[in-house]
């Protein structure tokens, strides 16, 4: 098969690939590193120390002078995004393919430009280093913090609230001499220009938001305490009552960092699917024979070492895992950017990634596909889904139920700047295990899901229900995960063959 069938207008995408070919190759440069999370890295964490350990596998996109792993069991999503391993590694990431009766087959010859240089002896950030990455700075603290009552900069935490002097002096009097004011029923707007001319409403206000002499601090607080207060304001101060610019101005911040750190957009995916770009068709992945073909520089780069023999299925199955870390990564520096998630403690960023990636990795990974296959490494390769279908058991059912979800998912048909919105929806679900602040979490996800459910009203005006639908997705995605981490477990203890990426392990340990 060297091409396959092109799709009408009418299938939507839902077709064949338009114009893939099978043997264009087409060598990878764009690699990125991947983060590592383990007990050692947590507690030179603890310590103040920096850490970095060896990744053992490598995704397509990784970049040339870092690797360091951490991990999380299932990644099974991953096959749908990308495959990508580091071969000869530590941890064995990289195989050789074998044929059906274990004996290895022989590797067509190896194009030499496809060659990089090992990465794996360069450090990189871990997960929680990332995460600290602009905390730590005192200077970033404190900073435009606003009065909650009159919107002036605050001075301090005065009564319970973060309030400017002048807030905080006017309640005081109020207090101590016991002042009452003419009842107004106006509803006065309390502005730092304006805060001077309707008393009772500015004393209303200052009561609804919870000041009260009951929560005097005495003492100079402490800076520990004083950072957990500013990020709590900065987490969902606008959030409660957000106006519908306020909720535009969230989905459009949401959406460009959606657009700026995620690799494989919809939009992208679905012109390369359509045939309807000009860049080259992706490869397609189709038989052990097609495989070989992508694992020598056609789809993928291979990697510096002699990788050890592997069966088919235990390769795709490590591929799988080296995407997903990837798109941890990418997740990450996404959720980084969505306003409030840095302000939460450290703790609680690390829990909402460890529950959330994996739901939201096969939110996006419909986006790749159609009933026919998906796309892989950026969208060079392209994997069809009775290759998957092919592999021997229990490797075979792992992408199966992602395509049957995929089905129904793409019939939303969503787009990047809904996805963005639903992606930062899930990763801040407050009902997550093990949460310090969740009322700081939902604060923020109540903020997220205002602006998706107006946003939707706005580009989706058809659609009415589409929000709901969105909701009962979120129960679907944690469904398919846990059916997911189920089977990986499985194939952890039935495959000798096989291992976990440490990122992968870590995210999965004690989830289920």
């Amino acid at each position: 098969m060297d091409k396959v069938e092109q799709p009408t207008s009418e299938m939507k995408c839902d077709g064949p690939v338009d114009g893939v070919t099978k043997g264009q190759a087409s060598p990878r440069t764009d690699l990125k590193s991947v983060p590592i999370l383990e007990e050692t890295i947590w507690k030179a964490v603890r310590e103040g120390k920096s850490a970095s350990l060896d990744c053992g596998g490598m995704s397509d996109l990784q970049e040339p002078g870092s690797a360091s792993g951490e991990e999380v069991e299932g990644s099974e999503t991953s096959d749908a995004i990308g495959l990508a391993v580091s071969p000869g590694s530590k941890g064995s990431w990289g195989a050789n393919l074998q044929n059906g009766d274990g004996t290895p087959q022989e590797s067509p010859q190896q194009n030499s430009d496809t060659s990089v240089t090992d990465p794996l002896q360069a450090p990189s950030l871990s997960l929680s280093d990332q995460l600290r990455l602009g905390r730590d700075d005192p200077s970033n603290l404190g900073l435009n913090v606003e009065c909650r009552i009159c919107g002036d900069k605050a001075s301090g935490f005065h009564y319970g609230v973060h309030a400017c002097e002048g807030c905080k002096g006017f309640f005081r009097r109020t207090i101590r001499m016991k002042l009452e004011y003419e009842r107004c029923e106006r509803a006065c707007k309390v502005l730092k220009k304006s805060r001077n001319k309707c008393q009772y409403c500015r004393f209303q206000k200052c009561l609804a938001l919870g000041m009260s002499h009951d929560a005097i601090r005495y003492g100079r607080m402490p800076e520990a305490e004083k950072k957990k207060l500013v990020a709590g304001l900065l987490a969902g101060e606008n959030l409660k009552s957000s106006s519908g610019a306020d909720l535009k101005t969230l989905a459009k911040h949401v959406n460009t960092a959606y657009l700026k750190n995620l690799n494989m957009t919809k939009k992208k995916a679905r012109s390369i699917l359509t045939g309807k770009t000009s860049c080259t068709a992706p490869f397609v992945i189709h038989d052990m024979d097609s495989l070989w073909q992508a694992e020598n520089g056609l789809v993928w780069n291979q990697l510096n070492g002699a990788p050890p023999n592997k069966e088919i299925g235990v390769h795709v199955f490590y591929r799988c895992q080296c995407t997903t870390v990837e798109t941890v990564r990418e997740l990450t520096e996404f959720a980084k950017n969505i306003p409030g998630f840095v302000d939460l403690f450290l703790n609680d960023q690390v829990t909402l990634l460890k529950y959330g990636v994996h739901e939201s990795i096969f939110a996006m990974l419909p986006s790749l596909m159609n009933k026919d296959g998906l796309l892989v490494a950026n969208g060079k390769g392209f994997v069809t889904r009775e290759f998957l279908r092919s592999l021997r058991k229990p490797f075979s059912e792992i992408m199966e139920p992602k395509f049957e979800f995929a089905v129904k998912f793409n019939a939303l048909e969503l787009d990047d700047s809904d996805l963005a919105l639903f992606v930062a929806a899930i990763i801040l679900c407050g009902d997550r295990p093990g949460l310090m602040n969740v009322k700081q979490v939902e604060q923020i996800q109540d903020g997220v899901l205002q602006a998706l459910d107006q946003h939707l009203q706005v580009h989706h005006p058809d659609s009415s229900h589409l929000f709901p639908k969105l909701l009962q997705k979120m129960a679907d995605l944690r469904q398919l995960v846990t059916e997911n981490a189920q089977l990986v477990q499985m194939i952890k203890k039935t495959e000798s063959e096989t291992s976990l990426h440490p990122l992968l392990q870590e995210i999965y340990k004690d989830m289920y």
